[in-house]
């Protein structure tokens, strides 16, 4: 379930078929490619059906938010639980800060949502149901976590002078 509108009032609510109606929803906000900081606003568990290269197997559907210039632009991938793409799970969660190189982890489903990380944002065009040629933003890779990229999300370091300390 996607928590992000929760607090705003009449979202996520169920509506009646004579309501009043004004959301046109959001404008896709195309990215340059570049490498942009994220945040994750949604996660759900899911299935991927199989394909050619790869069965059937789970999926973690991953909602990131990327505030630009341009204004705010939302990117949703998957992620397969299959180990010939583990190296892209182990890639995200080293992104958000969860894992480091060479290191095991346990994946914390429950610590993704929140979380930020930075990604290589690309541009992929597809064609749709009505056959009309579409662009949208995508992933290109994720970039291992380093805080220097963050001090504007997370508010400037604090500096510490030896007055401040008791000792």
């Amino acid at each position: 379930m996607d928590n992000t509108n929760l607090n705003k009032p009449n979202q996520n609510m169920e509506m009646g078929w004579d309501d009043t109606i004004q959301e046109d929803g959001q404008e896709l906000v195309l990215l340059d490619e570049g490498d942009y900081n994220f945040t994750v606003t949604n996660f759900e568990r899911g299935r991927f059906p199989g394909g050619q290269k790869i069965p059937a197997c789970n999926k973690a559907s991953i909602t990131v938010q990327i505030e630009t210039e341009k204004g705010l632009s939302v990117i949703k991938f998957d992620l397969l639980l299959y180990r010939s793409v583990e190296w892209r799970i182990s890639s995200f969660f080293r992104c958000i800060g969860q894992k480091k190189h060479g290191e095991k982890l346990t994946m914390d489903w429950n610590k993704v949502i929140g979380s930020i990380g930075r990604a290589h944002v690309t541009q992929r065009k597809y064609t749709n149901n009505y056959g009309e040629e579409k662009t949208v933003n995508d992933i290109g890779r994720f970039i291992d976590y380093d805080p220097k990229y963050f001090t504007e999300m997370l508010g400037a370091p604090v500096e510490i002078s030896d007055d401040d300390l008791p000792f």
